[in-house]
């Protein structure tokens, strides 16, 4: 059984996401939930969903911070974190070098160094580097590697966290996430209303 995401607040993610004036460079790279309609197959439609949302979750922005070692990567061409940094017991950093000892609570222009207060890798469990994007939906879906998260609590990590937010406002000459956090937000929302399967 598919949880249940709140209509008003799907609606609501598209109209921020038509009406944000200050993302419409990006708006275009992600299609709506709406022009899968014409997929009669719900597995199938919500497979294609969970493809368009992968354009997000394949990129850099997301990918550097999802590390399948103990090494964040960074750039667009996701090479390993300079200086050397490690990932510490819990994610934040090994003593002595913790993330926000570099990345304060907002972007740095003037040196090009990213910040967010919540600034920290995700844990090995939700690894995505080297995964296809079908096992990385597996690992969305297994509580036992997300978390403990419901595929409710998912959709809000997805649409609503500010460090996830981040991707889409990186700073220096960083290129964002495709789309807006809105915009992928109801793609995940209608993956998941539409049975949350995985691509092959």
């Amino acid at each position: 059984m598919s949880p249940t995401i709140n209509p008003r607040r799907l609606r609501a993610g598209l109209l921020v996401a038509a009406a944000c004036g200050s993302c419409t460079a990006f708006a275009a790279d992600l299609r709506t939930p709406d022009s899968f309609s014409g997929i009669a197959d719900r597995a199938e439609r919500s497979r294609a969903l969970f493809a368009e949302a992968g354009k997000v979750i394949r990129s850099p922005r997301c990918l550097n911070c999802h590390p399948v070692g103990e090494r964040p990567t960074q750039g667009a061409d996701m090479h390993p974190h300079s200086p050397l940094v490690v990932r510490g017991a819990d994610d934040k950093g090994a003593i002595g070098m913790r993330c926000t000892t570099c990345h304060q609570s907002a972007n740095f222009e003037s040196s090009s160094v990213p910040g967010h207060p919540l600034w920290h890798v995700a844990p090995k469990s939700m690894a995505w580097q080297q995964r296809s994007l079908g096992q990385i939906c597996a690992q969305l879906k297994d509580t036992r590697r997300n978390g403990g998260k419901t595929m409710a609590q998912i959709h809000e990590h997805m649409a609503s966290d500010s460090l996830v937010g981040w991707a889409w406002v990186p700073g220096g000459t960083r290129e964002p996430a495709p789309g807006t956090q809105a915009q992928f937000g109801a793609l995940i929302a209608a993956w998941i209303e539409t049975g949350a399967a995985c691509p092959r």
